[in-house]
């Protein structure tokens, strides 16, 4: 007998805590019978299907949780997947295999033949693009740019010249209590036209979501929150 086809559904969550009037009632709708999930944060999968089943049996449902460092257990993917079972991925924040380790599980399930459901969420990118007025045509994302120097005036350089030469808007993100530092390198790098978009807190009650030249940010210079940051450039 044929082994039934497993589904991966990839779930998103709200960007902002406790937002979840920003996701598909898809998200619950499918939830409901998912008992094995990949996540990013155990604890927060947890108390995010809490709130969407006040009911759902939390202790019923099998999590394996993506190391940081090591990855994904793949072999435990395989495993479900033999086995027919449907499993949901879900990142930390937003929507999942996108600027998460998740598109590792996935390119997996699509080589054991899986159907692949994404499911219609938040993702904290594309909304500071909407918001941004940049370029939404012509946009790339690139992760974190390096910590230290001279390595960040580099790829802050580099990042400027590319968005100049193609008119395209670059996007990046950094860890929230480096959101000022970051600020300052890009105000001192960047010629004074560039323009920079800073969207914080997505979604959530005290959003903020501004873009200015670089020449209108010195004059007015934010202390930005230790809180979730887009940052967006756009030569």
């Amino acid at each position: 007998m044929t082994a039934p086809r497993s589904t991966i559904y990839m779930v998103p969550l709200p960007v902002a805590e406790g937002a979840n009037h920003t996701l598909s009632p898809d998200v619950a709708r499918y939830t409901t019978g998912i008992r094995h999930y990949f996540v990013e944060n155990i604890r927060t999968a947890r108390r995010f299907l809490r709130s969407l089943h006040a009911t759902l049996v939390i202790d019923d449902i099998h999590f394996s949780e993506i190391d940081k460092h090591n990855g994904p257990d793949t072999a435990l993917l395989r495993t479900w997947l033999k086995q027919g079972v449907d499993i949901g991925i879900m990142s930390e924040a937003g929507c999942p295999g996108v600027a998460d380790p998740g598109s590792a599980l996935v390119a997996i399930a699509h080589t054991m033949g899986a159907k692949v459901v994404p499911l219609t969420g938040p993702s904290s990118l594309l909304l500071a693009l909407m918001a941004s007025g940049l370029n939404g045509q012509s946009f790339a994302f690139n992760g974190y740019l390096p910590v230290k120097e001279p390595a960040r005036s580099k790829a802050i350089k580099d990042l400027e010249a590319r968005s100049q030469r193609e008119k395209q808007t670059q996007l990046f993100i950094e860890t929230p209590y480096r959101n000022n530092p970051l600020l300052q390198d890009l105000l001192r790098t960047c010629a004074p036209g560039t323009r920079i978009c800073i969207a914080m807190n997505v979604t959530a009650a005290d959003e903020y979501i501004s873009t200015r030249t670089v020449a209108e940010w010195k004059k007015d210079t934010p202390a930005l929150e230790k809180a979730p940051a887009v940052f967006l450039l756009l030569a």
